[in-house]
């Protein structure tokens, strides 16, 4: 469940932000006027720890590698110490009445055993080569079980409903995201200079549609 001071810390930390970036406002501002959000890679990352908590890994790494962004952190698989590094592409953001679908393929994964005398089945299975890394999604078959935000997993690309994490899964934040579809689409998303460039199609089902969907919504 979202904290509820989740908003109230969030504000506070784009105002220091902005105290220690003014640069970020010109540069909103030249985004605004061709329908572009940037997002900053340090919003991100403070997000992920904010929502993650102690289940985020603690050298978690995230960089803007265009038109990727790099990830890399140690992680657990299957009771397995591993060290994961990968180049995540945003490849579509679709906005729907009841779920927000996130679209990413998954370049150049690479996993690591973190201990030499580790003896388990997927520690075996990396250092003999047997796991086709340039197809992640292929290998959630081993997972135990999906979770339920992973829609589909298929060759290097992954499609997640945000809305099925715990931490959005309320009904204000799918209210927020059924209002929004009518109105705006994603058109691209692309990393560049630390931020995430977000470009913006409005209207996306004609003015029509969108008047008579925000109707039915209020």
């Amino acid at each position: 469940m979202l904290p509820r001071s989740l908003p109230k810390k969030a504000a506070q930390a784009v105002g220091s932000y902005l105290k220690n970036h003014p640069e970020e406002v010109l540069r909103a501002a030249r985004n605004a006027a061709s329908l572009k959000l940037g997002l900053p890679l340090a919003a991100i990352r403070w997000l992920v720890r904010e929502l993650g908590g102690s289940k985020m890994p603690r050298d978690l790494v995230l960089e803007a590698r265009s038109p990727g962004i790099f990830v890399s952190a140690s992680v657990e698989l299957m009771k397995t110490d591993l060290e994961l590094s990968t180049t995540v592409l945003i490849e579509e953001i679709d906005f729907r009445q009841d779920a927000l679908l996130l679209s990413v393929r998954l370049r150049d994964l690479e996993l690591e055993v973190a201990e030499s005398s580790a003896a388990t089945p997927i520690a075996a299975l990396l250092r003999s080569g047997a796991l086709n890394l340039s197809r992640p999604g292929d290998l959630v078959s081993y997972l135990p079980e999906r979770p339920p935000f992973l829609l589909e997993a298929k060759g290097d690309r992954f499609q997640l409903d945000l809305l099925k994490l715990p931490s959005l899964s309320q009904e204000k934040a799918r209210r927020i995201v059924a209002a929004l579809t009518p109105l705006v689409g994603v058109s691209t998303v692309r990393s560049a200079d630390d931020h995430i460039d977000i470009a913006f199609q409005p209207l996306p089902e004609g003015a029509m549609s969108a008047f008579e969907r925000l109707k039915k919504l209020f």
